[in-house]
Order: structure tokens, then sequence, then C-alpha cells
């Protein structure tokens, strides 16, 4: 293979560059921003620059390293790495102005840096502003060297110590080789590597089978980059389908087991008892496809129905409510599962798993996701049998789970069966709407440090009543995969499953389970708030509200905080602010691309919230 390339920057007196170029495989490209007569007069300096020349590296001077592609021929533009140690702008300079130098410089190195290939830069204790730096300066007293970055699209891939001690014959000097160097005692090395580039979600149109029709439409613009990935397929190494193969391999020496295999549709339609309206992906059929009443009435009859529509439709009727009508994308596969028992199609004691995405509208927090992988295990048992089932079912995914925990970590996990009545108000997101669904007898947490008390990654409940029989009783137990994966693998973001980025499955080789190790270290965050009147006699639909928040951002909010209520005197209208936090966990997020977003989302705001802002 041909030798890695290597460009150095901001060299003094040459001596990290001499110790360099003797490395194996790797052709040193020395540089720096004085000219030859006044480098080469400095202290070792001369020495060094022979040592370089007579091992075949190239010394180049009066290199300003803010614009590097003019001093190198389009052929030898491509570095694999890029090294600047102890950058400075020289005398006073503030933080702002070795801001500035720094963001011109990455700006620059986008321009001469391999696809792959790595960024270098030294900086003394406490400049960087990352947590990092002991003691840690304030962040408008830092160089916010991670934000600067991100700017130009590099992240921050790995930081450590810079061991000056461990380089040979090396000798910091200071701004343009002044008497006093750079203080190089906890100084770190950070090292950045190119982000992936920002997605460019056009709009995606997927076919699927209503019944006996097939029905085209088109996929919500916040899931365009979440629809059809393929996590769960036979040649997938992602975690979520290494833990659902586990998890079944596990079942299958405690029961018959049989996966339904059959293409199980995105699209239902129908009523839902219980269920927030806002929480649904509703669905429009594309123009041209949807199809006719009659159409509709048979394909109806095959269709996936939630169950107790009749209770509700009755009674918005009498309220005067329209009744949705809309196709919607699937939020749950339990009805998918009931619709197989109606139909008899299920063997009493043999255990059927059904797996696949699902969709759920919901606020934005670290573990609330708008799309997950579902594995839903039901059980026919005989009546009076199904304590010990359930029991049984259970015991087996608990020792899977603690099996497959204490191999990635090392640690054995607290996992805990707790009943349907003894949650408070502390339901993450999926067991609030598993809850909406009914039928539900316990809930399965799984906890580790920091929150031993646990995370709900799991319901088990039994059928309703009219799917009973005198003889069997159905149990089933619905596991979020992604949660799991999340607890298993160290992931502390929902989004890092869903990366485009190939460093994500690289950690996970054939499927291989390890704790994850993130390639964005101290990702900067960018703080904008909104503040907006509310529609007279209108209630504020909150997860409308972050449901936007992650379409207009590509999932780039963080976080949303309510700030402030007011009502005005006399009118009554009413006014909220709202703290928004833009952060990305894979890819680079300067503060402009944040700042546009804001942007745009104050406009979508108006237009699709009909809010005023204030």
């Amino acid at each position: 293979s041909p030798p890695r390339r290597v460009l150095l920057l901001g060299e003094g007196n040459f001596s990290f560059a001499a110790a360099l170029c003797g490395a194996r495989g790797t052709h040193v490209v020395a540089t720096c921003y004085e000219s030859e007569e006044e480098a080469a007069g400095r202290g070792g300096a001369a020495r060094s620059i022979r040592r370089l020349r007579d091992s075949g590296a190239e010394v180049v001077f009066s290199v300003d390293c803010t614009k590097l592609k003019e001093y190198f021929s389009p052929g030898e533009q491509e570095f694999d790495r890029i090294y600047f140690n102890f950058p400075h702008c020289g005398r006073k300079a503030g933080v702002v102005k070795n801001r500035e130098l720094l963001a011109c410089f990455f700006h620059s190195c986008a321009e001469v840096l391999a696809e792959q290939g790595e960024v270098h830069v030294a900086l003394c204790n406490g400049q960087g502003g990352t947590p990092a730096d002991q003691p840690r300066r304030e962040w408008h007293n830092s160089w916010q060297i991670v934000a600067v970055a991100a700017g130009a699209g590099f992240i921050l891939s790995d930081i450590h110590p810079f061991k000056a001690e461990t380089i040979h014959a090396y000798k910091c000097t200071g701004y343009r080789s002044q008497d006093k160097s750079f203080c190089v005692e906890g100084a770190l090395n950070h090292i950045f590597t190119r982000s992936t580039p920002p997605p460019c979600l056009t709009p995606v149109s997927c076919k699927t089978q209503l019944g006996s029709q097939k029905v085209s439409f088109q996929v919500p613009q916040v899931l365009a980059d979440k629809i059809n990935r393929g996590f769960l397929e036979v040649n997938s190494s992602h975690p979520v389908r290494t833990i659902k193969e586990k998890l079944s391999a596990g079942l299958s020496q405690a029961f018959p087991l049989q996966n339904i295999s059959s293409c199980l549709p995105l699209l239902h339609q129908g009523h839902l008892r219980g269920v927030c309206h806002s929480s649904i992906f509703w669905i429009a059929p594309s123009p041209g496809e949807a199809p006719s009443t009659e159409e509709t009435s048979q394909a109806l009859a095959n269709a996936v129905w939630f169950p107790h529509f009749g209770q509700d439709t009755d009674r918005n009727v009498q309220e005067g409510c329209p009744i949705p009508r809309q196709l919607y994308l699937r939020p749950s596969l339990l009805p998918h599962a009931r619709a197989i028992i109606q139909k008899g199609a299920f063997s009493p004691g043999t255990l059927h798993v059904l797996s696949g995405p699902v969709f759920r509208q919901c606020r934005i927090t670290p573990h609330s996701m708008p799309v997950f992988h579902e594995m839903l295990v039901v059980l026919a048992v005989r009546r009076g049998t199904e304590n010990s089932c359930i029991q049984m079912l259970v015991d087996n995914i608990k020792t899977t789970t603690s099996s497959l925990h204490q191999a990635v970590s090392g640690v054995k996990p607290s996992i805990s069966l707790r009943e349907a009545t003894s949650f408070g108000t502390e339901l993450n997101d999926f067991a609030a709407f598993e809850c909406q669904l009914g039928e539900i007898q316990h809930f399965l947490c799984v906890g580790t440090d920091p929150d031993p008390s646990g995370c709900c990654v799991g319901v088990i409940r039994t059928a309703p009543d009219e799917l009973k029989s005198s003889e069997l009783v159905v149990v089933s137990a619905s596991l979020n995969l992604d949660l799991l994966a999340m607890l298993l693998c160290g992931i502390s973001d929902w989004r890092m499953l869903w990366t485009s980025d190939r460093r994500f499955l690289q950690q996970f080789p054939e499927g291989e389970l390890r704790l994850f190790k993130s390639f964005s270290l101290y990702p900067p965050s960018y703080v904008h708030d909104v503040s907006f009147w509310v529609p007279d006699g209108e209630e504020f639909d909150e997860v409308a509200f972050h449901t936007l928040a992650r379409r207009v951002s590509g999932e780039m909010v963080v976080s949303i905080q309510l700030r402030d209520s007011f009502q005005q005197p006399g009118t009554g209208r009413r006014s909220l602010c709202y703290r928004v936090t833009f952060q990305s966990c894979d890819r680079a997020l300067g503060c402009r691309e944040a700042a546009e977003m804001q942007l745009r989302f104050r406009e979508e705001m108006q237009q699709h919230l009909g809010v005023t802002l204030r």
C-alpha cells in the first residue's frame, strides 16, 4: 500500500517532525509559518531539518495553515493525518482570535484531508473547553474547539494526553519560537475525523398491502431515513437483530417456537380505543391510489384493527366528533397477533414470535423513540396454567438478558418484574403507550448503573376477554429491542442506533454485542428560546410541537423544556416559552446550522401549529 502521508503544521524547531520521520510506511511533510532563514536560526532547528531531508521527508516554509490548498498540487493534496501542535495567534491574542484561527484551519483541512483521515490538534490544558480539561475553563473563556471544528464538518473522535516526554528529542517552543515555551503539562491531543454529511431527506413513498389492496403512501418526513432500514434482516449485524436472535434462541429452549415470517403490513386502519390520536402517525394514501368506497369495504374486512372500536365510535358520534378514516403507521404489532388469534392460526403451547418496526409520535427525550423494533411473543395456554407459563416466559427472558449483559459489560444487571399498579408517573413513553393498549399485567424493567431502579423495556399482558375461550388463555410479552440494545451496549442516545455512520456497525462485527464507544465525543449543544401566543380556545398539542421540531431539525433537537407560561390579564390570551436545545450524537453540528434550524422551526410553527410568535 502507498505510504501514509502526514502533514505537520506550525513546526517550531522541527523536533516533533524529526521524531516522526523514521516511522515505517509514513511520508512526512513538515511545514512552518516562517521563512527558511528565520526557522533555521533557531536552536536545533537546522539539525532537525537536515535529518528530515536525509530521510526523504519534505520540508516546506512560509505555510499558512488557513490556506493549505494553495501549497500543494492536486495530486499531493490528500493527507492521511494532519498535526497542529499548540496553535496560537501570538502575543496577547484572546480566545476569540484563536477560535477564528482554528475555524479557518479546520475549513482548510477539509480541502486536503483524505476521506478517512485524522486531524490532530494539541492544546494546553484548559484551552479546548471539553470535560477532559482538568480544571475545566468556563465555556466562554475557552477555545471551544469541538464547536469550531463542527462548523467545518469535523467531530471529535478521540482525546488523550499529549505526552511530550515520550517523543524522542522533542522540545516544545513558544509562539514563533519565542524564549517562553508553551506549558505542556496536562496538555491534550484532540483527534478529529470527518463527519457524515447532513442527510438529504427527499420524500419517500412506500407501497404496502392493506387487506386485498395495495396502497401507496408518502412516509412522514421525520421517518424518511428510518423506513425500510432492514435492521432485522438475515444479513444484518445490527445489535437489535442480535438481541432478537439471542432472545429467540433462549425461548426456544423452553417452548416450541415459530417465527411469523409473513410480511406484516405497515399500515393499520380503524379507530383506536384509549390511544391519544396525537401519538399516531396518520397517513393519507397517495393521490390516485386511494381505494374506492367499494374496494375499501372489501379491504377492511381483512385489515388489521384495534379491538373495541364500537364503543368509542358510538361515543364520538354522540359527541359530534368526526370518526378518523385515515390510515396510520402501525404503533404496535399487537393487532397483528390478535388478528391471527381470531383466525385460529395459533397452535396452543407454541410460542409465536412477531418482530418489526413500530411507529409512535412522542415527546423528545433520550429514551423516547418515534420508531423502534418490537419483539412480540405470544403463547396460547390452557386456562389455569397461565400464571406458571407467564413465570416461565419471564424467567427465560430475564436469564437471557442477564447473560447478555454480563457477557458485554461484566456486570450483572438488576432485572425485575413490576406490577402494573406499582408504577406512578415515572413511566417512560414506551410503557405509557403500552398502557393505552390495555390488558397489562406486569412491566419488565432492566436496571443498570447509574439507574439501578430500572428502565421499562417490556410488558406482559393477557389477551382481552373476547379472545379467550373456555379452555385457552393467550399471554404475550412485548419487548422494545432498541431500549434493550441501548442498555446492553451502553448506548446513551437512541438516535445512535439509526446513524448512517459506518463506524457504528463496525463496532459489532458479525453481530457480536460489545460495549459501544462513541466516535463523536463531547458534541456541542446550542440553546435557543422561543415564545408564542397559543390560538384562543385551543389546547396546545405538545406532541405535535415536538414532532415538528424532530422533522425540521432532522432529529437534531435533543431537549425541549417549558420555561414559562403566561396568561394575559383581561384578554386571557396564553403565552408559552420553550427552551430548545440542538445537539447531534453522531455528526458535526455547527452554531450557524443550528441557528438556521431554529429559524426554520419558528417559520414552520406559525404555518403548522397556528401560533403567533412573540
